[in-house]
């Protein structure tokens, strides 16, 4: 069972948080305010409440993580949103990072491959606070050709090489941020596309992050 009181303790409990990725080097206040003002409990089973607001990742179904706060801020802040800018988001989970973005201002297109998530989010009632949201259920390799083409594209799962149909959705001069590697160790990856469609890649810290799988999970 989720819980949905947001509490003064809930509150504080955010902001101490804010204030521990701040410290390790998140400087976006955008990205930041944006995780102050989220109720990362309601993304959680009722018997995370107590440590819903540590700086780590927890399980939630199907074998998926909540991804830790400071790597949800890390990935968004080497995205640079800004206001009204398409966002492809593959690998919805529990949805926490999507709202970051929405949060954010940015219109959402965001692809689960697992059925019981995407079902699940479908009912999630908070999540109807953020109509600039749009949910799939898909492959995520495969990404959303018909709404393409997207100013940014964020990948929460770690894939073994760069997926080429998601640098071939990404707009003239837009940014992707994707964990690349195999293993339990990835790193962290934006590419930005050229006029010219040529890609220019930049490498930044390690994390770790599930596997990216293909194909969709009924």
């Amino acid at each position: 069972m989720r819980t949905f009181d947001d509490s003064y303790r809930h509150k504080g409990l955010r902001k101490q948080l804010t204030d521990i990725i701040r410290k390790k080097g998140i400087s976006d206040e955008r990205v930041l305010n944006a995780i102050l003002h989220i109720p990362r409990h309601f993304f959680m089973d009722s018997g995370f409440d107590k440590i819903a607001y540590e700086d780590r990742a927890f399980p939630i179904a199907e074998g998926q993580t909540i991804s830790q706060p400071y790597t949800v801020a890390y990935q968004t802040q080497l995205l640079d949103i800004k206001p009204q800018e398409k966002v492809l988001e593959v690998g919805t989970g529990s949805a926490y990072q999507a709202c970051v973005l929405a949060e954010m201002g940015a219109q959402v297109y965001t692809i689960e491959r697992q059925k019981k998530i995407f079902e699940s989010n479908k009912s999630f009632a908070f999540l109807k606070k953020y109509p600039s949201i749009r949910f799939f259920f898909g492959d995520g390799y495969e990404g959303l050709p018909t709404y393409a083409p997207f100013d940014k594209i964020i990948v929460t799962a770690a894939a073994p090489s760069i997926p080429p149909k998601l640098v071939e959705q990404l707009k003239p001069m837009g940014k992707m941020v994707i964990p690349v590697g195999e293993g339990n160790v990835q790193q962290m990856l934006r590419l930005t596309k050229s006029e010219d469609n040529s890609i220019r890649e930049e490498i930044f810290d390690n994390f770790s992050f599930v596997p990216m799988v293909e194909g969709k999970k009924n």
